[in-house]
C-alpha cells in the first residue's frame, strides 16, 4: 500500500473518514493496516489447528481417509478453487483501481468478486446436498447409500464400508462448513463495499476499506487453496 496514497491532507475529501481519536489519515491507515493483520493471524492460527487435528487424525486413520475421499467430487471442488482465485484476482483489482480513483472499475470488479463467492458458495450447496440426499452425513449418521456407492472405483467398490466412516466427514463439514462461513462474512463486507463506492467514498487518497476486505478475501482463497488437496485429492 503506498504511503503517500493514503496520507490525506489538511482540508482533503477523504478527511471526511478520519475518526476523532486519529490525528490524520495516515495514523488510521497504519493503524487499520496493523490491525487487519493482527486480525488475519489470529485466523491462521484458529484454522491451523483445524488442520493440525486433520493431520492427527489422517496418521491414524489413514486407510479410512484414502477410502473416504472417494466420496468426494473432486471436479466440483476443483471447480470452487478456479471461482476463488478469479475471485481474489478481482479483488486485488478493486484495490487498484480504488488507487487509481477509477469509480466505475471499482464497482464492476467489487461486484464481480461478490458473484463469485455466489457462485462458490452455490456449487457447495449441490455437493452438500448430494451428499446428505445419499446418506453422507456428519459422524455416526453417515451411511452412504447404494447409489452413491454404485459411482466408487470398483477398487474401492470391494471394499467392505468402514464402520467409522463418519469420523472422515465430520471433519470434511466443519472444515469446509468454517470456510463457507468465512465465505459468507466475506460477502456481507462486499455488499458494504460495492455501496460506499456507488456514493464515491473511495479513491486515491482514501481505500483502506477495500483494501483491508480484499486482504481478509485473499486468506479465504488460500485456506480453501489447502483444503482442496487434503480432502478431496489425497
Amino acid at each position: 500500500m503506498s504511503h503517500l496514497a493514503q496520507t490525506g491532507t489538511a482540508g482533503a475529501p477523504e478527511d471526511r473518514f478520519l475518526a476523532h481519536h486519529f490525528p490524520d489519515m495516515t495514523a488510521q491507515s497504519q493503524t487499520s493496516k496493523l490491525g487487519i493483520w493482527l486480525f488475519l493471524g489470529s485466523e491462521v492460527l484458529f484454522f491451523s489447528g483445524l488442520f493440525v487435528a486433520y493431520g492427527v487424525y489422517r496418521a491414524n486413520h489413514y486407510a479410512l481417509f484414502h477410502y473416504a475421499h472417494h466420496f468426494l467430487d473432486w471436479r466440483m471442488g476443483a471447480l470452487n478453487t478456479v471461482v476463488l482465485v478469479g475471485s481474489s484476482l478481482s479483488a486485488a483489482w478493486s484495490v487498484r483501481c480504488a488507487q487509481l480513483g477509477d469509480r466505475r472499475g471499482l464497482r464492476i470488479t467489487l461486484l464481480l468478486t461478490l458473484l463469485l463467492a455466489g457462485m462458490f458458495l452455490v456449487v457447495k450447496y449441490f455437493e452438500y446436498s448430494h451428499k446428505l440426499h445419499n446418506g453422507i452425513a456428519w459422524g455416526a449418521a453417515c451411511h452412504p447409500s447404494e447409489e452413491i456407492l454404485s459411482t466408487l472405483p470398483a477398487s474401492v467398490r470391494a471394499l467392505p464400508v468402514p464402520k467409522d466412516l463418519g469420523t472422515f466427514f465430520s471433519i470434511y463439514y466443519l472444515m469446509t462448513g468454517l470456510h463457507g462461513i468465512h465465505v459468507l462474512v466475506g460477502m456481507g463486507l462486499y455488499v458494504w463495499l460495492i455501496r460506499r463506492a456507488t456514493r464515491g467514498d473511495f479513491g486515491p487518497g482514501y481505500f483502506v476499506p477495500v483494501d483491508s476486505v480484499a486482504l481478509y478475501w485473499h486468506l479465504v482463497d488460500m485456506i480453501w487453496i489447502f483444503l482442496f488437496p487434503l480432502l478431496y485429492l489425497i
